[in-house]
């Protein structure tokens, strides 16, 4: 079921527009030592001014179209334009194939075919899907839904996928889950990670988690196409979470089980870091990192440097709070 809102205050016409000439920069993703693992920190960004057209080599990572999907209202306006894709699809984070945000060309060894998606756990259905039901089995949809990373940067990303309590639906989850576990795709052969002495010690493979309620929630949703076209490599393919109240790294990319449980489960961040990564990651401008405030955040610019992008202040649950505040009390 579709719940039609009224648009917040940053959905109206006056809100700032996405310029289209920094995505392409590169930022470096710095790291540090936490013990016996690394934690995220924000960072400078450098290169030079890229053209808005899509290099041929990147423009061979971007899926195969997905005609006909239609965009649901509810979400087709978030207030500023999407970035252009070139910018979107070669600025990822992608921990498993290293710290860089350049890492779309190294993303392209993740196997996708064939695929298998394992849902298991307390539930009365467990079912594993495999490459073709992922965009066969459930009505697809597009929605334009604003991105938040925790590194306090922001854009607008059209997602193509399905709810995920249409997968609830499909496998029933029993009265004692309470949470849910996302397994991302892991070969120490294939995306070992940084390439760092001890990074052989992190805690991989990359897991995420939602409660129930989370995972029920109208905005929670699985992603297997972006601008129009299958999930490129780099953005997570062939399937990944996206729950855009909350900040980035939650978002598990190229999922391979999903686990309903009892008990809150490990996640990655959180485990190399609890007192910087918190499981409920949701955005709130009033609770800082512990190295940098989340009260703002900067939008992409036409300068070369992060702290020359345009800032605007950080919305509470990222401008969906009509959605999911109930949730927290």
């Amino acid at each position: 079921m579709v719940f039609f809102k009224a648009r917040p205050n940053w959905q109206q016409p006056h809100s700032r527009v996405t310029p289209e000439g920094i995505f392409w920069r590169r930022r470096r993703f710095m790291t540090s030592l936490i013990g016996a693992g690394v934690g995220l920190a924000a960072a400078s960004a450098g290169g030079c001014q890229r053209s808005t057209t899509i290099d041929a080599d990147l423009a061979r990572t971007l899926g195969e179209p997905l005609p006909g999907v239609p965009r649901n209202q509810a979400f087709a306006d978030a207030g500023r334009e999407p970035t252009p894709q070139q910018y979107a699809s070669s600025y990822n984070n992608f921990y498993e194939f290293g710290g860089s945000k350049d890492i779309w060309a190294r993303a392209q060894a993740l196997p996708t075919d064939p695929w298998r998606l394992e849902v298991t756990g307390l539930v009365k259905k467990p079912t594993t899907y495999n490459l073709a039901d992922l965009t066969q089995r459930f009505d697809l949809e597009e929605r334009i839904y604003r991105f938040r990373c925790v590194e306090a940067w922001a854009m607008v990303v059209p997602w193509i996928g399905f709810p995920m309590r249409a997968l609830m639906a499909a496998v029933e989850p029993t009265a004692a889950a309470k949470y849910v576990r996302f397994t991302s795709f892991y070969d120490p052969e294939v995306n070992p990670g940084p390439n760092f002495g001890f990074a052989r010690d992190l805690p991989w493979p990359y897991t995420e988690g939602l409660t129930v309620d989370e995972m029920a929630n109208e905005l929670a949703f699985f992603a297997v196409g972006v601008y129009g076209r299958t999930l490129p490599k780099q953005h997570g393919a062939p399937i990944r979470m996206v729950v855009p109240w909350k900040y980035g790294f939650k978002g598990a990319k190229s999922i391979v089980k999903i686990e309903f449980v009892a008990e809150q489960p490990a996640t990655y961040w959180n485990t190399l870091a609890p007192n910087e990564y918190k499981f409920e990651a949701n955005v709130e401008p009033d609770v800082p990192h512990p190295r940098w405030s989340q009260a703002k955040e900067r939008l992409v610019g036409e300068s070369t440097a992060l702290f020359t992008w345009k800032e605007q202040p950080t919305v509470i649950y990222n401008g969906y709070g009509e959605w999911v505040a109930g949730l927290y009390g």
